[in-house]
């Protein structure tokens, strides 16, 4: 249990000393905010963050969740078989 408290600690920190890299734009993206801000609009770069920070952490968090009920539902069956 220690364990997976120390592995989920370092996974958080990871994240949030990562959160620069996560916030960065694909080439596609990249060019089409530079052609739009040379033209004078500066709203298209915050939408497209969003956008893409949404499509990437949706999946985790999908997975995270179930996750957490599988590893509760093996905790719940452990307990059982032990005391029978």
């Amino acid at each position: 249990m220690k364990n997976r408290a120390k592995y989920l600690i370092a996974g958080l920190v990871t994240a949030m000393l990562s959160l620069q890299q996560v916030a960065a734009q694909c080439a596609m993206c990249r060019a089409t905010i530079e052609n739009n801000v040379s033209n004078g609009d500066t709203t298209v770069g915050a939408g497209l963050n969003v956008g893409i920070l949404y499509l990437f952490l949706a999946p985790y968090l999908l997975l995270s969740i179930i996750g957490y009920f599988w590893y509760k539902k093996a905790k719940q069956k452990k307990r059982f078989s032990l005391r029978s």
